[in-house]
This record gives structure tokens, C-alpha cells and sequence, in this order.
């Protein structure tokens, strides 16, 4: 099997694991405290994550990135097993703050693993839009398989259960595939590639983009399903398919905004459009009430992750034509903005909180427009 093929389908069986804990982590830890201390359980994840990112290039060049991963996965469907007993508060925080908080470090792995398969910087854009898009379609079906896993009744061990098993292909597909690897050159100071990042206007604008978007994939996934389902009452066999449909966008929208960027308007354009898009329909997200049809909940959500398959599109494409598999310190510095969002994010969220749900979205959206255009202007279209 082609090495982008075992890559692609391995994300989608990863990112099944990651999106099955993602969505009913809120709602999990809400059975066992309040919405403000879920929060602090996912900037707790994100601190891990941080403390982590310095020393996975070490890492990577001790064990190499595909052993590396089989030893996160393992480690993350032991996680997820032990979650599917009945556990206290502690537990069940500190299982979600590991699952959560391994996850960015897989996917840094992963990205390690796709570089070194793809020697053609030409090729970037698609290339890294079929492997979103194999993550993608996992994103998607995982909200109808939540909604069939918690009906009639809600449990929620059942889930973990399916995101443990969500990781055995992967593991099996790491074991017995040959995949190219390049040894990273020898390891620098991350601070020292921070700042040599934030000179080059180019990529700073990349990263900063990256990390708004990722900020945003811990605000959405954390209140808005404990909005629509604790604070409207809206069931899980609902929300299933709604949050299907809302997550679409990331099947059929990547790959062609990464063939349009690589072939006609370029990355720039189309990361304006898609910050626009994201924060206007998430500050909408507050007009949502119980009297709001549910195919108007559903369409409101679609148009979030409209604009978030974009920027996402975008920001990888770009990223990734801009450097090679042996800048692992750059790709770590850059994979580090996902755990920094999730730690900023529930800051964000946890002060607008006080002011209630509607100003929660109606602000971070406001902010998402205005930061997005911000610190995309400076970025430089190459075709």
C-alpha cells in the first residue's frame, strides 16, 4: 500500500478515536462538575500537551515517528478502556485531560510521517488536503455514531469503548506497513526557531491563523454541545445527526479549496473568506433558542464549519509548502498552536461565560473576524 494511502486511512481511524472522546467530553465531565471546571479539565490537557511539544523531536529521532505513534496510540486506547468502568470525578478528569492531551502529539507524528512521504513541495496542497479530508469524513460520521451510541439511554462508556477500538487499524496499520522516514538533523533551541518564525512575516501570519483556528476547535466542541444539549435540552439522538450535518463541509470543501489555491486564487484569498464565514455564522450561534427549527440549527453550524474547512485548508496548504520533514523544530513549534488554542480557549470562554451563552458566541465570533484578517493580510500566496 502507497505510504499516503496507509497515512490517510491511518488519520481516519485516529481521528475517529479523537472526536468520538472530542464530543462527549463536555457533556461526560459535565455529569461530574460544573461547565466552569469542564473547561479547566481542557486547558489542563492543553498544558500537558505543551509541557510535552518540547521534547517530541527528541523523541522522534530516539524512536522515530511511526514507533512513536504506535506507543501514543496504545497508550490512548488503554485510556479510553479504563474510562468505559465506572470511575470518580478525579479519574474521569484525568482520563479525559490524557486522551485529549496526547492527541495533538499524534497528530504531529502523523504530520513527521506525511512530510517524509511527500518529497514534491508542489503537491503540498492536495496532498494535505486528502489526508484532512480522510480525518474528515471521520469527523463526520462519528457525531451519528455518538447519537446511536447514546440512545435511549446515555451511556457514555459506550462511546469510550468505540473510540478505544477506533485506534486498533491504526495500530495494526503502523505495525506492519513500511513507511519513509528522515532522520531530523540535530535539534536547536525551540525558542531560537520561535523567533527565526516570528521574523519571517510569512510564516508568523501561517501560525497565527493556525492557532485562531484551533482556539475556535476548543471553543465550538466544548459549548456548543453543552448549550444545545444541557442549557436547550436538545437530545443526543438529535444533536447526532446535526452535528453531521454541520461537519459536511469538511468532506467536500478542503480538497477543492486545496486544488483552487494550488491552481487559480491562492491560499490568501481564501483564508480571509474563510475567517469571515467562521466568525460571523459562530456569533449567530447565539440567535439559537428552543423555538429555532432544528434544520436552521443544523444549516447555522454547517456555515461555522464552512469557514473552518477553509482556513484549515489554507493554513496546512501554506504551512506546509514552506518547509520540508526535516524542520521538525519549525512542524513542532507550528503543532504547538493547537494545544496553546486549547488552553486559551477556555479562558476566553470561562470570562464571557459569566455574561451568559449568547455573549460567549456573539464576542468570540466578533473577534475570530477581526483577529483572522488581522493576521492573514501579511501572508504571501506562492503558485
Amino acid at each position: 500500500m502507497h505510504p499516503r494511502i496507509v497515512l490517510s486511512v491511518g488519520n481516519f481511524f485516529g481521528a475517529a478515536h479523537f472526536f468520538l472522546v472530542l464530543y462527549v467530553a463536555a457533556t461526560y465531565l459535565a455529569g461530574f462538575m460544573s461547565d466552569a471546571q469542564v473547561g479547566l479539565v481542557i486547558a489542563a490537557a492543553a498544558m500537558l500537551s505543551l509541557a510535552a511539544f518540547p521534547f517530541m523531536p527528541s523523541l522522534t529521532r530516539r524512536l522515530g515517528a511511526r514507533r512513536a505513534l504506535v506507543m501514543f496510540a496504545v497508550t490512548q486506547a488503554v485510556i479510553a478502556t479504563v474510562l468505559t468502568l465506572p470511575v470518580s470525578a478525579p479519574f474521569a478528569a484525568l482520563g479525559i485531560i490524557l486522551l485529549v492531551g496526547l492527541s495533538p502529539l499524534a497528530a504531529f507524528l502523523l504530520d513527521l510521517l506525511l512530510e517524509a512521504a511527500t518529497p514534491n513541495e508542489a503537491e503540498s496542497g492536495m496532498v494535505r488536503t486528502a489526508f484532512l479530508t480522510a480525518g474528515s469524513i471521520a469527523l463526520v460520521t462519528t457525531p451519528l455514531l455518538i447519537g446511536f451510541l447514546l440512545s435511549p439511554v446515555e451511556a457514555y462508556e459506550r462511546v469510550f469503548l468505540a473510540a478505544a477500538i477506533a485506534l486498533t487499524p491504526l495500530i495494526a496499520l503502523l505495525s506492519v506497513e513500511r513507511l519513509p522516514e528522515k532522520k531530523p538533523p540535530a535539534l536547536g533551541n525551540l525558542m531560537a526557531t520561535l523567533a527565526c518564525c516570528f521574523r519571517n512575516s510569512d510564516l508568523r501570519a501561517t501560525t497565527l491563523a493556525f492557532l485562531l483556528l484551533q482556539i475556535f476547535y476548543t471553543l465550538a466542541p466544548l459549548y456548543i454541545p453543552l448549550y444545545l444539549h444541557e442549557v436547550l435540552g436538545i437530545p443526543w439522538t438529535e444533536l447526532g445527526w446535526i452535528f453531521a450535518v454541520m461537519l459536511l463541509p469538511f468532506v467536500f470543501v478542503e480538497f477543492p479549496a486545496g486544488y483552487v489555491a494550488d491552481r487559480w486564487l491562492g491560499d490568501k484569498e481564501l483564508l480571509l473568506g474563510g475567517f469571515v464565514i467562521l466568525g460571523t455564522s459562530f456569533a449567530l450561534v447565539s440567535l439559537i433558542s428552543t423555538e429555532t427549527p432544528l434544520l436552521l440549527v443544523a444549516l447555522l453550524l454547517f456555515l461555522t464549519r464552512v469557514g473552518a474547512a477553509l482556513v484549515e485548508a489554507m493554513t496546512d496548504g501554506h504551512f506546509f509548502r514552506r518547509v520540508s520533514a526535516l524542520d521538525t523544530e519549525t512542524i513542532t513549534l507550528f503543532r504547538m498552536m493547537r494545544p496553546l488554542g486549547t488552553l486559551i480557549a477556555p479562558l476566553i470562554g470561562g470570562v464571557l461565560l459569566v455574561s451568559g451563552y449568547p455573549a460567549l458566541f456573539v464576542v468570540s465570533g466578533a473577534l475570530i473576524v477581526a483577529v483572522g484578517i488581522i493576521v492573514t493580510l501579511p501572508l504571501v500566496d506562492v503558485r
